[in-house]
């Protein structure tokens, strides 16, 4: 079933069992004896009055053909799932409409059964089945809000990415600009001890020469005891 791509994986065994099931009840009815029809066209037309004009045996085989054609629609993949819980849901709530309209199978008062009604009472689970697989998101639908959370995610993460990059660009950057002004704090710092001294060594040697002569030896002139 899951192979066609229209049946998911939790769906396989609602649709499965359910429709083995309605199948198997169809096909018995289909040549059932006339005790079987009368008793089953009893409880019926005391819901749906209409049926007063279908004889006993013709009603069982309508009723035999309807859970026949369910019970393959089930079971064949091709059907949509929602189509197929649409008429589960309906055939399910008929037969609780009968269970709730005929006397002596719920206990008085109550919603639960008696003895009798313990097997027609069953037929409130087809009921949740059958609304489960009709309320079950279209697959489409599915496959687009995926697709929307996956580019949403994408876009969230992409602007993760781009704060990252800004903020590591602003650590260079404020490395850098420290590096710098450290460099330029040491430069004067330098400049001021040279300042300090008073005369740079430059100077002095040419103010050296200037008094004694270029070729006047600095190693002996009084000015350096």
């Amino acid at each position: 079933m899951s192979g066609c791509g229209k049946v998911k994986a939790w769906q396989v065994p609602l649709r499965l069992v359910t429709g083995a099931f309605i199948l198997h009840s169809g096909m018995e009815k289909w040549d059932g004896p006339d005790e079987q029809a009368q008793g089953v066209h009893g409880m019926a037309r005391q819901t749906f009055p209409f049926l007063e004009n279908i004889d006993a045996p013709r009603f069982l085989k309508l009723l035999a053909a309807g859970e026949i054609a369910l019970g393959a629609a089930l079971l064949t993949p091709m059907v949509p799932t929602r189509l197929a819980g649409a008429a589960l849901t309906g055939f399910a709530g008929s037969l609780m409409a009968v269970y709730a309209q005929t006397p002596g199978l719920r206990k008085e008062g109550s919603v639960w059964p008696t003895p009798d009604g313990i097997g027609v009472s069953k037929d409130s689970w087809l009921l949740a089945i059958g609304l489960a697989l009709t309320l079950s998101p279209h697959q489409k639908h599915h496959k687009h809000v995926k697709h929307i959370k996956h580019a949403q995610h994408v876009k969230h993460a992409k602007g993760h990415g781009g704060c990252h990059k800004h903020h590591c660009h602003h650590e260079q950057g404020g490395h850098h600009g420290h590096l710098k002004q450290a460099k330029l704090v040491a430069r004067e710092a330098k400049e001021a001890r040279r300042l300090a001294k008073g005369v740079s060594p430059d100077r002095h040697s040419h103010h050296h020469a200037h008094r004694h002569g270029p070729g006047h030896a600095r190693k002996g002139c009084p000015a350096h005891h």
